[in-house]
C-alpha cells in the first residue's frame, strides 16, 4: 500500500484508450467496499465512459475539471445528505479507494471537486453535474475523478519533500 501511495500523483492528460472492462468491475467493487461511517452507506456511484458525457462533466466548473477531456473514464459519487450527517467523508473516503485501486491496476487518476464550486453565477458544480447525469433531486455530487492511462509522466514526490513538521507526536507542538 505505501509503495501505490508513493508512485501517485494526480495525472491530468490521458492516452486515448478505454480502460478495460475487467478493471472497471475492479474499480466498481472497490467503491463498493469503501468503508462508511456506521455503514450508512450515503453515496452512489456513476461509472461514465461516454466521452459526450466526460466531456460535459468536464465543464462543471470553469478551472480544476478540464482534465476530465482526455479521461476515458468517469466516477461520479452522488451523495444523499439524508442518510449520514458525515456523507462528505464518506465521499472522500470513496474517492481515495477508488484512487488507489485504479493506482493498483496500472491507471492514473485526478480528483475534481465540485462540492462547494460554482459552474455559472446562478448554477453550482454539483447541480450541473445533477442535471447532465439525470441524478435525483436530494442528492449532491461532491467529487467526480478521471480514470485512465497517463499520458504524461510524473514521478512519486520523494520523501524528502514530504513536509515532516506538520506530523506531531502526543501533543501538537510549534
Amino acid at each position: 500500500m505505501l509503495e501505490l501511495l508513493r508512485q501517485r500523483r494526480s495525472i491530468r492528460k490521458f492516452q486515448q484508450c478505454p480502460v478495460e472492462p475487467e478493471k472497471v468491475e475492479q474499480l466498481t467493487e472497490a467503491l463498493l467496499r469503501a468503508p462508511t461511517s456506521r455503514n450508512l452507506q450515503p453515496c452512489q456511484f456513476l461509472i461514465v465512459d461516454d466521452p459526450q458525457l466526460i466531456h460535459g462533466l468536464a465543464r462543471s466548473k470553469g478551472h480544476g475539471t478540464g482534465f476530465l477531456q482526455t479521461a476515458p473514464l468517469a466516477v461520479v459519487i452522488a451523495a444523499d445528505p439524508e442518510k449520514s450527517d458525515v456523507w462528505t467523508e464518506d465521499s472522500a473516503i470513496a474517492a481515495i479507494i477508488v484512487q488507489l485501486a485504479a493506482e493498483g491496476l496500472g491507471l492514473k487518476s485526478c480528483w475534481g471537486q465540485l462540492r462547494l464550486r460554482p459552474h455559472s453565477e446562478n448554477l453550482s458544480a454539483s447541480d450541473y453535474a445533477k442535471q447532465l447525469l439525470d441524478i435525483p433531486a436530494g442528492f449532491e455530487v461532491p467529487i467526480v475523478i478521471g480514470i485512465g492511462y497517463a499520458d504524461e509522466e510524473k514521478d512519486g514526490h520523494p520523501r524528502a519533500s514530504l513536509p515532516d513538521e506538520k506530523v506531531h507526536r502526543n501533543r501538537f507542538s510549534t
